[in-house]
């Protein structure tokens, strides 16, 4: 057998440092800003981030279909339900895991397989001509079924994995029963068809088609900054924010989430990735750009969220953000049975 010089053995031995310091994202937000984020963390570290963006379904179709031979570490996406659905495929391994990441992000916002790196919150927006403080006061989730509300409030389909997980978390905290009758007075209320995104609620609302819509906290803030165009800034500023149950659990709260992938090539890098994106450096970049609410103490939201939606409000740190994974085939269910498109 021919001997390699130590010369060769050395080179070797640097090339694979060189290919090891790397980190592979399949990553489903649609923020142009994350990108930047990315390069700061490859900046600081040497570690460079492989950044494949793509559809949810599309980037899990795929991650699926590799298998063993997917080169997936961090599977990055909005909404914990996503995560936990990847998880119960088998996608997902434990070991996401540090004293950085412990400390940083309180339990019921993660598991060993995935955490959160930002939350938001899906709230109530109203009309503030056509909506009494008297109606408003002690408004639930739940008495949005009440028919005081009829032909007055749109939400988004079905379909929608926020709305999946909303309803989720009312099936771990009522029940499934409850929650059936709930989402049948939901459809009867509704003042159209669910059609478009969050956005089209809230200027469903602006435009007088509805009272109320249920949307999520930064969109406001997003069209309110004008990177969606005059038109919709200007349906934003003719809206109120309200946070739903702050006289029992909490608002409803998601989250952005990082999910480790079974079989990642580069674990070690991936933790550190996801340590980077909850440093106040990192929690800032997403406040200011995707006016998320920050996941780590210490850090505040965007003046736009701040100002124009709120920050004082009590949330909801009793339900476990993974049930909404766990809970998301009997919520699907009882919004399909209530005729909930």
């Amino acid at each position: 057998m021919m001997k390699l010089s130590i010369y060769t053995i050395l080179l070797t031995f640097i090339s694979s440092l060189t290919i090891a310091a790397e980190v592979n994202i399949f990553n489903a937000r649609h923020y142009k800003a994350d990108a930047e984020l990315y390069s700061k963390f490859t900046n600081k570290t040497g570690i460079k981030v492989n950044l494949i963006n793509g559809k949810a379904g599309a980037l899990e179709k795929r991650m699926i279909e590799e298998g063993a031979d997917s080169s997936a570490d961090l599977y990055i996406t909005a909404d914990a339900g996503r995560c936990g659905a990847f998880k119960a495929k088998g996608m997902t391994q434990g070991g996401l895991i540090s004293p950085v990441i412990k400390s940083a992000v309180p339990s019921n916002f993660r598991t060993n397989h995935w955490t959160g790196i930002a939350k938001r919150a899906r709230i109530v927006y109203y009309a503030p001509d056509r909506v009494s403080g008297a109606e408003l006061s002690g408004l639930t989730y739940e008495s949005l079924a009440d028919p005081k509300w009829k032909g007055r409030l749109v939400i988004r389909a079905s379909g929608n994995i926020y709305n999946k997980s909303l309803v989720a978390s009312l099936v771990k905290n009522n029940g499934k029963k409850a929650t059936a009758d709930w989402a049948k007075g939901i459809v009867a209320n509704m003042a159209r068809t669910p059609t478009g995104n969050d956005r089209a609620q809230i200027m469903a609302v602006a435009a007088g088609e509805a009272d109320i819509a249920v949307a999520n906290t930064y969109y406001l803030a997003l069209m309110l900054s004008g990177n969606k165009g005059a038109e919709q800034q200007a349906a934003a500023q003719k809206v109120k924010a309200f946070f739903p149950n702050q006289n029992d659990r909490g608002t409803h709260m998601n989250i952005s989430c990082a999910a480790l992938v079974k079989g990642a090539p580069n674990k070690s890098n991936a933790i550190k990735l996801v340590e980077f994106l909850l440093t106040p450096e990192a929690q800032e970049h997403f406040t200011n750009n995707t006016f998320e609410f920050p996941m780590i103490d210490g850090v505040s939201p965007s003046p736009l969220v701040v100002n124009n939606i709120g920050l004082d409000f009590k949330q909801d740190l009793k339900t476990k953000v993974s049930s909404y994974g766990a809970k998301q085939a009997d919520a699907l269910e009882v919004m399909t049975e209530a005729g909930w498109k």
